[in-house]
């Protein structure tokens, strides 16, 4: 049984180059298809301070392209394209806009997007001063009184690095306490750019042209209230890249994909690693993790099931 490549892996977040590196080290035939830009939603994190061997920390941008470069050299195969399904094999054929290819195994490392509020005024002002990326857009809002909504690691994150432009953050968190790292709740709390507003959550966003103000309700107290800022960013989690697989593999309710300790779906041969999997904690670190542990299991698989069969 012949195939186009022993290994594909959809996606280039640090999972699918973590994966890339370690099937090249294992002489796996391997290809590489990512829509986007390699490195995923680590390359819009400004300064990556919780990766081991950083003290000082890394920007996105430079952890990815070192990742890319490293699996690069070792073999992995890269192309430029969107993935639109994948019909499971032997051989698993993965169909792009332009042409289908072939692997004995199959990586899916799609990631995750950014979760809408779904406020109205969201969408009418995406662009207009509605953002989902602080390294994208921060530095427009230089001098700026603007709003963040969230109250995890990323929300936190991001308020921390928008306080270098933004004169005053209004941070909006619909619960009474923050949810992110204690080390960054306390870089928040002695801020003096930032403002909580607990137990509340965005009614609406509103402005004419670009954003104006956003209006606010207290879920406790029902109390609302209105807020004039320039600019919205919203961080309240995240919604995996999944459904070009079309319910092919099983999921959860939110769409993330469940594997076993060895990333494998319930496809043999099909695995998962990365935020677009059920999983407790999404962190570079840890995708870092499931591409090694998905890669090394992609190639006992093959040696088991397919030896002598590759193209």
């Amino acid at each position: 049984m012949a195939w186009d490549y022993d290994l594909i892996i959809v996606g280039g977040g640090p999972g699918g180059l973590t994966a890339g590196i370690y099937a090249g080290r294992a002489r796996l035939k391997s290809l590489l298809i990512e829509r986007l830009i390699h490195g995923g939603q680590m390359m819009t994190t400004d300064l990556v301070e919780n990766y081991p061997g950083f003290p000082d920390g890394v920007s996105g941008f430079e952890l990815s392209d070192r990742m890319r470069k490293q699996a690069e050299r070792f073999g992995l195969e890269v192309l430029a394209g969107e993935v639109l399904d994948l019909q499971p094999g032997p051989p698993h054929t993965v169909v792009l806009e332009d042409r289908q290819l072939t692997a004995g195994a199959v990586i899916i490392s799609s990631g995750a997007g950014y979760r809408r509020l779904e406020a109205p005024g969201e969408h009418e002002f995406t662009g207009k001063g509605v953002s989902y990326c602080a390294t994208c857009d921060g530095a427009l809002y230089r001098g700026h009184t603007i709003a963040v909504v969230g109250g995890g690691d990323t929300a936190l994150t991001d308020t921390i690095f928008l306080t270098r432009f933004a004169d005053k953050i209004h941070l909006i968190h619909r619960r009474d306490a923050l949810r992110g790292e204690k080390v960054l709740q306390e870089q928040i709390f002695a801020s003096e750019k930032v403002e909580i507003h607990w137990d509340t959550v965005v009614q609406e966003i509103q402005g004419a042209e670009a954003v104006e103000r956003v209006r606010l309700k207290n879920v406790k107290t029902g109390e609302e209230a209105a807020l004039e800022v320039t600019g919205v960013f919203i961080f309240v989690g995240i919604t995996p890249n999944s459904g070009w697989l079309k319910n092919r593999v099983a999921m959860d309710e939110w769409g993330f994909i469940f594997t076993d300790e060895q990333m494998a779906t319930d496809i043999p041969g099909v695995f998962a690693v990365g935020d677009v999997r059920h999983k407790l904690l999404r962190q570079i670190a840890t995708a870092v993790g499931d591409g090694a542990i998905a890669a090394f299991a992609a190639e006992h698989y093959l040696a088991a099931h397919h030896r002598g069969g590759k193209a």
